[in-house]
């Protein structure tokens, strides 16, 4: 493998000097590899070669008793002997292999049973985001050709069966108890399937009696077609961020998935010990249904889910009567979780660590965790939906103060290098742009060749987008996204570093930077503080 990465790397190196138009600069040296901002997570567990639904089913035979996944909204406890029933109900109504599912609304049971039932009968599930509106809606459901689309009549204010009625009218006029659409806007669209309701409107199955309805035939076929899934066949397609337009369609596999959840688990050392996952996470994310999901299935975890929708409260409610053993979230998530701890006694001690991701954490936060609910064993995990998504995370042998310092090293069998503008490896300590390349990377954007040209190399780099750079132990440290550097003065200034120094100050309980303006004779980025401008913006001029 090694050899082979010099390979690629010397014909970058080559290709990027001749470029150059300084001669002088075209001329120099290639540095010494071992200097080089390259990283390979090197391991003797090889990849595993298998389905989601082999997956589940080798922990459920392994573990027959256990409950995978508690919903407590629901007062669901339940392993996943009914994602077999329904994989044969969407079989049963026509669907067939590489047909797209959407699956929409917050986190709910039947969700992850279509996480694993779409697996199973060879169908690419669709995750939807429940905050989309119709027009956001329509863009998914047309862009990825889905054929059907399962979700509850609402929560809260999410008004599901109503926005969906609105972009799909025909919907209404449909006979009561029998979901088969047709509709000129969407011409591949067909089921709709609603949870939690009786009949809520007249075109749509319910899909308590798609499960019940289940016959010996349609059991065969699915048994059939799972015969026939491969771990290199799609399962899984997730929008991503749409700052720049509409949402880009990432299609993950089996293969990228399984493998992503099971060396997570892996470096936490969770295939030895048995844990208590409270996940507040969205599953229409990667966090929640493979940092989370797949991670459990893969190791024989318990995920909690404390609600439908983020509650803070209820989270606290969940470590308590569930005895929680790892909070997930995000460093904003954290730091409202901890504000509630007053509000009443809640017993937390049963947490001994937390999963982080999607911001820096800062040191003081780190000490709260620490200090006041004993969160000792905190994980800091790097990656992004087209990379499955982790590709680095903290590693085990630092406490946890050392770990806050950086996103970790390399996961086993993935690549990770550091570039400059021409594509060339920065040497460890500079900072450049940030590739990925392995097992985990998606097969590419749905229906989109253009876009998955330009974000995957021809030698299967992924081009993050994320600025880094690599410490001397091969750990890797985020410093922003490319498109968010400001050049002030003739320095490149990034707003993570700024939030990183400003979260430090007494007194601020949370930071935001943005792009303000764009000229050295002022400060460049917009901040949002809990403290006012009077108090901070002095120390601010004075240290940055």
């Amino acid at each position: 493998m090694a050899h082979k990465f010099l390979g690629h790397f010397g014909n970058r190196f080559a290709r990027s000097a001749h470029r150059q138009k300084n001669s002088l600069q075209s001329t120099r040296p290639a540095p010494d590899s071992s200097q080089l901002s390259y990283a390979h997570g090197i391991s003797d567990v090889p990849l595993l070669y298998q389905t989601v639904g082999e997956t589940l089913r080798k922990t459920a035979d392994r573990l027959p008793d256990q409950d995978f996944m508690i919903f407590r909204e629901q007062n669901v406890r339940r392993s996943f002997s009914q994602a077999r029933l329904v994989g044969a109900g969407l079989l049963d109504l026509g669907l067939r292999p590489g047909d797209r599912v959407g699956v929409w609304g917050n986190n709910y049971y039947e969700w992850v049973l279509m996480q694993f039932a779409t697996a199973m009968a060879g169908l690419v599930q669709v995750n939807i985001n429940p905050a989309y509106k119709p027009e956001e809606l329509t863009f998914a459901l047309k862009k990825v050709g889905v054929r059907c689309i399962v979700t509850p009549k609402q929560h809260k204010h999410c008004t599901f069966i109503k926005d969906l009625v609105e972009t799909v009218p025909e919907i209404a006029l449909g006979r009561p108890g029998i979901g088969r659409v047709h509709t000129y806007k969407l011409p591949e669209f067909e089921h709709v399937i609603v949870v939690g309701e009786k009949n809520p409107i007249p075109g749509a199955w319910q899909f308590n009696d798609l499960i019940n309805g289940v016959g010996s035939d349609a059991k065969r076929l699915l048994e059939e077609t799972e015969n026939r899934v491969r771990p290199d066949d799609p399962v899984n397609i997730q929008f991503t961020s749409g700052t720049t337009g509409f949402p880009k369609a990432a299609t993950l596999t089996h293969h990228n998935v399984v493998n992503n959840g099971y060396f997570i688990g892996l470096r936490t050392g969770w295939n030895k010990q048995f844990n208590r996952l409270c996940l507040p996470n969205p599953l229409y994310h990667c966090f929640g249904c493979v940092i989370g999901v797949m991670n459990a299935v893969n190791h024989g975890q318990t995920c909690v889910f404390p609600s439908q929708s983020y509650d803070p409260v209820k989270v606290l409610e969940a470590i308590e009567m569930e005895k929680c053993t790892f909070l997930y979230g995000t460093p904003t998530m954290f730091i409202d979780v901890l504000s509630r701890l007053d509000e009443k006694k809640f017993d937390v001690s049963s947490l001994k660590g937390a999963f982080m991701a999607g911001a820096p954490c800062p040191q003081a936060l780190c000490e709260k965790l620490v200090n006041d609910i004993n969160a000792k064993d905190i994980y800091i995990l790097y990656g992004t939906t087209e990379l499955s998504p982790v590709v680095s995370m903290s590693e085990t042998e630092k406490d946890a103060f050392d770990r806050i310092k950086s996103v970790g090293t390399a996961l086993p069998h993935v690549e990770l290098l550091i570039v400059d503008e021409n594509g060339v490896a920065v040497k460890r300590g500079e900072k450049g742009e940030l590739w990925a390349r392995g097992y985990m990377t998606m097969l590419g954007y749905y229906n989109d060749e253009e876009k998955t040209r330009k974000e995957i190399s021809s030698d299967r780099w992924y081009r993050t987008g994320d600025t880094a750079l690599m410490n001397p132990d091969g750990t890797l440290s985020i410093v922003g996204r490319m498109k968010d550097m400001v050049c002030r003065g003739g320095e490149n200034v990034y707003p993570t570093e700024i939030e990183q120094f400003i979260f430090k100050l007494e007194g601020v309980a949370d930071v935001q930077v943005g792009i303000f303006f764009l000229h050295q004779s002022f400060f460049p980025f917009k901040m949002t503080y809990l403290k006012t401008n009077s108090e901070i913006y002095p120390i601010i001029q004075k240290r940055i």
